[in-house]
Formats: structure tokens, sequence, C-alpha cells
């Protein structure tokens, strides 16, 4: 199976209308369609990325995962049924909701719900930010990544490696375990993170501009419990990035920088320095498990960790070097 990339997510809520507000005005999507029981969003050139609705009879949380074309959907769908995963082909009329050609529904063995579609539609109007925004960094990357929390690591990732075709790109075991998989060159469009529950952890959408990221910061600093992980740098994706609680009390990762990696050449290690460069301070963590995240930040601003910062052509400027010692130091 070659799943290209998540290309959209459905969330179950009863809070529209303050999605509205905090989807349009803090995280700068476009409103596409409201219904009195549903809300779809844009954030690209797609007809729709993320949908909100308030009866949604496929669960809490619906994962739309992109394959190429119908020849896909049918191998993803005799996997799946291979594997003895439930596999039901998507009604005419739930395709045109979805706004793609095709689509089946599964579930993994942990009940979370899957879609994967071909032919995504294109929207005919150009997209729209609900705020001052330089966009959204997506396209072949898909729409950003999903995090999960399981009971156990053991009991979901081989169904992802094995049958959905998923690579592993790096793991934790300390300050939580958490496994990273990828399925294009975005460092992950999965992960998972060991909690003893099955939730939601967090979407993430990655802007183009680091000032975007800050302005919204700004404005995430203006409520009250909004802010849920502060400012912070990843060493995996190198993602500069905070989360933000959804009006469900979910998070979204509201990051810059995003790190590129090889598929064909990739190798996966352990990552031993923990979740965060710098910053991202989870105040949902157990104290004593915040005490040793801050711990292993510290350690590693002490071993000198550091790793490069990630820009797209056009969106940087190189200063002139001034300082001799650091023109020596980069020399070398």
């Amino acid at each position: 199976m070659r799943v290209q990339g998540l290309g959209y997510v459905g969330l179950r809520t009863a809070r529209l209308d303050d999605w509205i507000g905090y989807a349009t005005g803090f995280l700068g999507l476009q409103l596409a369609d409201r219904s009195a029981g549903e809300l779809t969003f844009r954030m690209d050139d797609r007809r729709q990325r993320l949908f909100l609705a308030r009866d949604m009879a496929e669960g809490p949380a619906v994962f739309g995962w992109e394959v190429a074309d119908a020849a896909a959907l049918d191998d993803a769908a005799a996997r799946l049924q291979a594997a003895g995963a439930p596999v039901a082909r998507g009604s005419a009329a739930l395709a045109d909701r979805r706004h793609v050609a095709g689509l089946l529904q599964s579930a993994d063995p942990l009940g979370n719900r899957l879609e994967l579609f071909y032919g995504a539609e294109v929207a005919d109007a150009p997209f729209q930010p609900g705020r001052c925004i330089s966009g959204f960094r997506t396209g072949p990357l898909g729409m950003g990544h999903a995090v999960l929390t399981v009971p156990r690591l053991e009991a979901i990732v081989p169904f992802y490696r094995d049958v959905m075709g998923f690579r592993l790109t790096d793991w934790f075991e300390r300050p939580f375990r958490a496994t990273f998989m990828h399925v294009n060159e975005r460092h992950h469009s999965l992960a998972l993170i060991e909690t003893g529950k099955l939730a939601l952890h967090h979407l993430m959408v990655e802007l183009y501009s680091l000032d975007d990221v800050g302005q919204g910061y700004d404005l995430a600093l203006g409520e009250a419990g909004r802010i849920a992980t502060t400012l912070g740098r990843h060493p995996n994706d190198f993602m500069t990035s905070f989360y933000a609680r959804t009006p469900d009390g979910d998070m979204v990762e509201y990051g810059w920088g995003g790190r590129a990696i090889d598929p064909a050449t990739w190798q996966a290690e352990e990552q031993t320095h923990g979740p965060s460069l710098w910053g991202h301070d989870r105040v949902w963590l157990s104290p004593e498990a915040r005490e040793q995240s801050r711990a292993m930040r510290l350690k590693a601003a002490a071993d000198g960790l550091r790793q490069p910062v990630q820009v797209l052509a056009g969106n940087h400027e190189v200063m002139p070097g001034v300082c001799p010692w650091w023109d020596r130091a980069a020399r070398a």
C-alpha cells in the first residue's frame, strides 16, 4: 500500500460556533462551508482539509489518508482485508461530502477511523486565509501530521508499518514512549505516544513564515488556558512551534521550519535527547514528567546539541560575516 499523505481530518464537536473563530481567526484557515451540523475548512487549493461535525457516525475522529488513484485504492482494500481489518466502500454521497473521487472506510486495531481516498477536489477560487498569514506548507506533504495517544505501542505500530506501509522515522523512550512514522518527505505524518489510553493528542499545521507562528503565539497568549505547550523546537523534525488547545480541549501544533527527509535513504534511530531542544514546557504532563523533560532540555543545551534551521528558498537572507570567531568556526 502506498499512502501519499494525510489528506484531511474530521473531528466530532459540540462547539461548532467556537470552532469558527478558532479555525479562522487564530489558525488562519478559510471557512469553506457551514451547515447546521457541520463545518468545513480550507488551508490551500483543496476543497476541504478539516471538517467538524456535530453528529459523526464514524466516531470521534476520521483520518483521511490519500492514495494515488482508483487502482491504489483497490490495492489498499485488498491489503486491509487480508490483514483482517474492516473495509467498506464509501458511497457516492460520502465521496461528495468529502470532495473526493472515491474512498473506502476502515479502522486500525484500536478503533481509530480511517478513510483512504483518491482524487481530491481542487477549489475554483484561491485560498483566502482567515487572518493575515503567509499560508500553509501542504502540497505533496499533506495537510500536516496527526499524533495519537495509545495504550501500548506494540498493539498498533505493526498495523501502520506492515499493513498501511508507513515507515519508521525515529522513536523516544523518555520522558515518554513515542514512535514517529513517515509516508513522504515530511519527517512524520503520524506519531503514536504510549499513555495507557486512546485519544487524539494533536494535529500539526505548518506555516510558511516563522512570524506567522510568533503572531499566532501572541494571539494564544491573550486567551487564558489556550497555550498547552509553550514555544519551543523539536530535535528530530526541527519544528519551531507551540501547541494550542482547541475548543474541545485537544491540541493543534502551530509550527514552522519542519524537516524534509529522503524516504529512500532514511535510517531510523532512537532519539535520546528527548522531544525538545528548548522550550515546549508541556503543561499536560505530570509534575515528575515535566521536571524530567526540563532536565533533558538542559542536558541537551549543556551537551551543545544544535540543529540546522530549515528555510525555504526565497524565505531568507544570508547575513554578512562580521565576527572573525564565527567565521573560523563555520569554516571548521
